[in-house]
């Protein structure tokens, strides 16, 4: 069942509808625009882009940047680090790749920023959105990404 939030007064969405501006993004997390556009450069968030190329956010980026927030703030993570700890995401073996994909798979090779920063061609994630895939979507914190890690390799 879908989560329901109402955003606007007489307008629900989902939890993952892209429908906040990044001006009331920032405003609801409590950052600057500057910082969340940071934040999507370094990798930490894939806003959605309207048609016209504006950023949009839903409840789900909303509280996936929250709890990147709280691992840099409580945890003392630096934003490197979070990123480390999510290139550590054994991708390959959640959406199995083939070898030949792990051939041409630049996040398989070099290991040092999250699958979704990468430019993907000639393999699987070629023709998958990676604001959907699994592998963002489950892993929206250190926590849950170490959580994904200890599994994978149990």
């Amino acid at each position: 069942m879908r989560e329901v939030i109402n955003f606007t007064g007489n307008n629900f969405y989902t939890n993952e509808e892209a429908v906040l501006p990044i001006r009331t993004a920032a405003k609801m997390i409590g950052i600057s625009i500057p910082t969340l556009r940071m934040y999507e450069r370094e990798g930490l968030i894939i806003p959605h882009k309207s048609p016209g190329n504006q950023r949009l956010y839903s409840a789900n980026d909303i509280r996936r940047i929250e709890r990147f927030r709280r691992d840099i703030k409580k945890r003392k993570i630096s934003i490197n680090g979070v990123l480390t700890i999510l290139s550590m995401l054994p991708c390959q073996l959640i959406i199995n790749c083939s070898e030949k994909d792990r051939e041409n798979c630049e996040a398989f090779h070099e290991i040092k920023n999250p699958c979704w920063t990468y430019k993907h061609s000639n393999n699987i994630c070629g023709n998958i959105d990676c604001r959907e895939c699994e592998i963002y979507k489950n892993n929206y914190d250190c926590e849950s990404t170490m959580d994904t890690i200890i599994a994978r390799y149990k």
